[in-house]
Order: structure tokens, then sequence, then C-alpha cells
């Protein structure tokens, strides 16, 4: 059993390479306020570096709570690893996480599955629609092989068309069609989009990537599938993640909107009784 012991959180160093953003939203303000009334309940896990500094492999956020609460010391089991064991357990500490971005989970299973070939395990065992087929039991506990293999492609997109699928307004379908494309190809749909606020469906995105893989996706072919009106196209309202999540931290997209339809819904109804009693 490992001794709990108490490190200074400046020899604290995060992750190399970690993929899950430590946020000052609502819940770091939370987590804040819990260091100041109770201490850390839970010890980090660290690796010893040279000259004195631990790795955080788990408790980032635990580290960065203590940081801003003014508290310099932070309970912490110490174990020795490799970078390969490190990255597993990090991933596997951190998937449990609610509200992961699609882009921190697409970046964590390909560290695991990079970390899983170096160790020797098969990731690859037969073969399915999307590609290789992953081992899921390896890679993850909640995600199949092909939803493992689909995030991982994500990691293909540019920074700009990740970001929107962290903002929902890219679908994981067609987000994972257009993975494929060149990074030049991509910068013109991201480029569409920033002109129009038009983001592409699965067929679309499908078209450009069959187009590519066939050698025919030129920038008039692309801008011609752009340009095609997608069904049941509706207007949209922009509203910042990070505003929705100021009000309701943790949700999948589908119950971010519910609680937006929900909120005007109630708001309408305030103001319809204002109305009302200053009509008497």
């Amino acid at each position: 059993m490992m001794k709990v012991e108490e490190i200074s959180v400046a020899s604290c160093v995060p992750f190399s390479g970690n993929p899950f953003k430590v946020r000052d939203d609502f819940d770091m303000e939370l987590l804040v306020q819990s260091v100041l009334d109770y201490g850390v309940m839970f010890p980090i896990m660290v690796r010893p570096l040279d000259g004195g500094k631990y790795e955080i492999v788990s408790g980032h956020r635990r580290v960065h709570a203590c940081e801003k609460a003014g508290i310099d010391k932070i309970p912490a089991f110490i174990k020795s690893m490799s970078r390969d064991e490190a990255v597993i357990m990090m991933v596997d500490s951190n998937l449990q996480r609610e509200s992961l971005l699609p882009s921190e989970k697409a970046f964590a299973y390909k560290l695991k599955m990079d970390a899983l070939k170096r160790q020797g395990k098969r990731t690859d065992l037969t073969s399915d629609r999307v590609g290789p087929k992953l081992t899921a039991a390896e890679i993850s506990d909640d995600d199949s092989a092909t939803q493992v293999k689909r995030y991982i492609r994500l990691t293909c997109l540019i920074k700009p068309l990740l970001d929107l699928v962290d903002e929902g307004r890219i679908a994981l379908g067609p987000a994972v069609e257009l993975s494929y494309l060149p990074d030049a190809a991509q910068k013109a749909v991201y480029e569409y989009y920033a002109e129009n606020e038009v983001t592409p469906s699965y067929s679309q995105a499908n078209k450009m990537k069959k187009l590519y893989a066939d050698g025919l996706l030129t920038p008039d072919a692309l801008t011609q599938i752009l340009v095609q009106p997608k069904p049941n196209q509706v207007e949209t309202i922009k509203i910042p993640v990070d505003f929705v999540r100021r009000f309701r931290p943790a949700g999948t997209m589908k119950e971010w909107q519910d609680f937006i339809q929900k909120a005007c819904e109630y708001y309408a109804k305030i103001l319809r009784r204002n109305r009302e009693k200053g009509a008497r």
C-alpha cells in the first residue's frame, strides 16, 4: 500500500502532453472553495522527476485549485513508473470526468493507444468499416471500438475545425470524414464557415472525402459541395459554450440545448406575467 506524503505544490509540474484542459470555470470555483474549507480530500498521484520535481499523473485540477487558494502543500502518492505506465494511468483517471470535450477524448485515446502499442499490446485485431478495429476493452470502458477509432481520427483535424467540434457546431460523423482531407482543404472548409457560419453535413463531408481519395477535390469542387443547402437546415443563434457552463457546468450538447430552451421558456413566462400585471 502506497504511503501518502505532503509535497510542495510548487514542485508539481503538469503531465507532458496532457490532453485534458484545466478550466477556470464554475466547477473550479467550487473546487477552490472546497479546498479552502476542507483541504484536498483525495491525494494526487505523481511520479518523481529529476531536481526534486514531480510530474502530475492524476490531480491537475486539485493542484490548480491549491495554487488559486494559496495553499503550498498537497497530499500525494509518489510512484515511480515509466512514461507509458504514467500515460495509461493519467488517461484512465481523467476519462471518468463528466463533460469531456471531444478533443480531450481524441488525444487521450491516441496517447493511450500509442502507449499500449509501445508495450506490445495489439490494437488492430480485426477490421471494420471505419478502419483498423481497436480493442475497446484496452482503450475505453465506455466507448465501443468503432467510437474510439472515430475519436482518434479527430486528432487529424486542424485546430479551428476541432474547436468547432468541441463547440458542438460540427458533429462527430462529419468531423471524422473531414479528418481525411489535407490541411489545405480543411482550412478552406473552416474559412467557408467563418464567412457563412455554415458547417458541412455528413453527406457533404463524405463527398469531399471521396473526391479527395479519387484526386478530384479541387477548390471549386469543394465550394460547390459547401454551397448546397443541407436538408432541414434552420437558422441558429451562437451562444459561447463557456457562457452556458457558468449556469450549467456539466452536460452534453443536447442537455445544454434543453437547458437553454427551458430557460427561455421560463423567462418568457415571467415577461408575460409582468405584462399582465401591468395591464391591470
